[in-house]
């Protein structure tokens, strides 16, 4: 176990203090304020303030000449506290499904045009696909990324088709028109060879899909009669159990 701080840059450290007293109720320091705070020089507070500022993390009050937390470090604590409330949420959901047909269940969200695994449970089976809690996908590689893309009104056939695994935007769009009629996608190979996967979306209680339902098995288990029969039929509630719990409804459909 390494010592505390060895790594730290002293620099990033600073910034995070400054951050931290940024978002303290009520406070609307000025540069010399948080020069005296955080025990360093006016022009390195003012430096490190501008930095921030151009991230939107930071805002000034042009008349005042004081400071506050900007749109962007809010967005952030949203993402943290959305990813968070997901996973618990949906935890036991993959619990149960990965008990009902002994395979691996993750909740996937979107970000900035890949898939991130965030959580998962694991099946009791010998021969298993790799663990992927963490790791990030281009969309179209994968089933999640697909059911996600098929149901997001946004533009998908432009320049960052290529970038995010799909080179064929003509095929692409007759494939999440499949996907979007059925309600979930089915990719093999996309995610290594011998994958499949198969994902749902979850909605919100605007409608707003916020991640997918992604189950992940060798693809000599998921035959075809037990794909239709058996594990989409499954995907298919728990996507819509989970979804109910953030308050959708199927008026919204």
């Amino acid at each position: 176990m390494r010592e505390k701080g060895l790594y730290s840059v002293q620099s990033v450290v600073k910034a995070i203090d400054l951050l931290e007293a940024l978002a303290q109720d009520g406070a609307r320091p000025t540069v010399p304020f948080l020069a005296k705070k955080l025990d360093i020089n006016r022009n390195k507070v003012f430096r490190l303030l501008a930095t921030l500022e151009d991230k939107g993390l930071v805002e000034q009050n042009s008349e005042s000449g004081t400071y506050h937390l900007g749109l962007q470090a809010f967005e952030m604590a949203q993402h943290i506290l959305k990813s968070d409330n997901l996973i618990r949420l949906a935890h036991p959901i993959l619990v149960e499904l990965a008990r009902k047909l002994d395979e691996a269940v993750y909740i996937t969200v979107m970000n900035n045009d890949e898939v991130l695994f965030l959580d998962m449970v694991d099946s009791f089976q010998q021969i298993k696909t790799v663990d992927l809690v963490g790791r990030r996908f281009p969309c179209f590689t994968n089933a999640a990324g697909k059911v996600i893309k098929s149901v997001c009104s946004i533009d998908i056939f432009g320049r960052n088709s290529k970038r995010s695994g799909n080179p064929n935007p003509g095929e692409l769009e007759a494939e999440l028109d499949e996907i979007r009629r059925k309600g979930v996608a089915v990719d093999f190979n996309g995610l290594g060879e011998g994958i499949c996967s198969v994902a749902v979306v979850i909605r919100d209680y605007a409608g707003k899909v916020v991640g997918a339902l992604t189950l992940l098995a060798p693809s000599f288990r998921m035959l075809q009669d037990r794909l239709e029969k058996e594990v989409i039929p499954c995907m298919m509630e728990g996507a819509e159990q989970l979804s109910m719990k953030f308050g959708y409804s199927r008026a919204y459909a």
